[in-house]
């Protein structure tokens, strides 16, 4: 095991001044133990076009294009396990768990590809902020076997590179910034506005309350007002930024 120089990177990454530093402590690591090929997504949604999120990487010269010219990211099991779960998981252990999925020969297909391409196995660690899906840090190359304790450790190195790249790049903070909400909701219009974001229409709303479908309406329409909101997925979207529900 090669801990110590994951640590070594960790303590390395917060000292870098600039992007590059960061990259070549970064490749450095990831060929000590083996992993050729990888790439750090920056983006929101599990199934957008991932060309033109990646911060950085370094993957086989037109693989890329391959994989977006034969459509794979609609069957890709490594995509489809991100919508499923929060934690890093091996890519064979995601094709694994689609074997009795009709999408399989395509994916397997897929999979064929990679190999000629020297993308035999690798893995996957999600990354997460405050409004879900954040990046993903995908390592790949010849069949490397982590303990639980690297990947952990591998887990700290996505957070930790993501968030050191968009520092050096200069927009971390506007991540971090709070949503301020000028108008002030009631007490009903809270009570409205939770029970939507947890995915409830307004007949579930109007019977968890008490009231009709039309004031339960009524009650949206105000709130989408208040927060110069587009519709209503706009309004939730709004409301977890921030801060006003969880």
């Amino acid at each position: 095991m090669n801990i110590h120089s994951i640590i070594q990177f960790l303590a390395l990454a917060h000292e870098v001044e600039s992007e590059a530093e960061l990259v070549g402590e970064l490749e450095s690591l990831l060929a000590r133990y083996g992993f050729m090929n990888y790439g750090l997504w920056f983006h929101h949604k599990v199934f957008a076009d991932w060309s033109d999120t990646m911060l950085i990487g370094q993957w086989p010269n037109g693989w890329r294009r391959h994989y977006a010219d034969r459509k794979y990211a609609t069957i890709d099991p490594l995509r489809r396990m991100l919508a499923v779960t929060q934690r890093p998981f091996r890519w064979r252990d995601a094709i694994a768990a689609y074997s009795e999925d009709p999408y399989r020969k395509r994916a397997l297909r897929l999979l064929r590809d990679a190999a000629r391409n020297g993308l035999h196995d690798g893995y996957v660690f999600p990354i997460y902020g405050r409004t879900g899906l954040l990046g993903i840090l995908n390592l790949s190359g010849q069949a490397v076997d982590l303990s639980a304790a690297e990947i952990c450790l591998f887990d700290t190195v996505a957070r930790k590179v993501l968030w050191r790249l968009l520092e050096l790049r200069g927009t971390a903070s506007d991540l971090e910034k709070t949503l301020a909400v000028e108008a002030e909701l009631t007490q009903r219009q809270m009570e409205v506005l939770r029970l939507l974001s947890d995915g409830l229409t307004s007949n579930e709303i109007a019977k968890a309350l008490q009231i009709s479908n039309h004031t339960v309406d009524w009650y949206i329409n105000v709130i989408q007002e208040k927060f110069n909101a587009r519709n209503r997925q706009h309004v939730i979207a709004l409301a977890f930024r921030s801060g006003l529900v969880t």
